[in-house]
């Protein structure tokens, strides 16, 4: 993996354990030689990644929406810094730049993002691993309905895997890297469906 969509949240909640999380992935991804490709600003999560990458030496390529760049909330010190008209180019953008996807903690934009490259893999559009960092148990709850979602037959088997879960880095991307993809719902026939 060569650069990896960071997903995470443009807020700084008051529990320091989240911007060490988003610190640490960034310091993280460069000393591995991983670029981060994230959403371009410079608050909260987004911004604590970027930095911490960059000061570790890191490639940061940011990705921000227009109507961003307009409220001033743009990082102006990364490696690239590519403006995108709305939010559809900014996440096809994160897929065409990276190798796969990592979520730590964040809000409805990071959930909007993971599910989309969720969705995007089990309809075979990508077949780069989709990574969530369960930092602090944030995501236990979300975990569990992931697997009620297969439970109850809305998340077929073959894609139960498609979501890659751990609560470290390193373990996340150990078992991002040995990722294999899965039969896409376009290649599946009717019957299968």
């Amino acid at each position: 993996m060569k650069r990896l969509a960071v997903y995470c949240g443009s807020a700084t909640p008051a529990d320091p354990i989240y911007l060490d999380t988003a610190r640490a992935v960034g310091r993280g991804l460069a000393e591995r030689g991983i670029g981060v490709v994230y959403g371009g600003g410079r608050l909260g999560l987004m911004g604590a990644i970027a930095d911490s990458a960059l000061t570790a030496g890191g490639e940061v390529i940011g990705v921000i929406p227009q109507a961003l760049v307009d409220a001033e909330v743009a990082h102006r010190g990364l490696t690239e810094l590519h403006v995108v008209p709305g939010m559809h180019a900014r996440k096809q953008l994160f897929t065409d730049l990276c190798d796969g996807f990592v979520t730590i903690p964040g809000g409805t934009g990071t959930m909007d993002e993971l599910w989309e490259a969720l969705s995007w893999a089990q309809l075979g559009y990508h077949t780069d691993p989709v990574g969530l960092l369960n930092s602090a148990g944030y995501y236990d709850h979300l975990v569990a309905f992931w697997e009620k979602m297969g439970e109850v037959g809305f998340l077929r088997p073959q894609h139960r895997d498609l979501l890659i879960v751990d609560p470290t880095l390193d373990g996340l991307l150990d078992r991002m890297a040995a990722h294999q993809p899965t039969q896409p719902i376009i290649r599946m026939q009717v019957s299968d469906l």
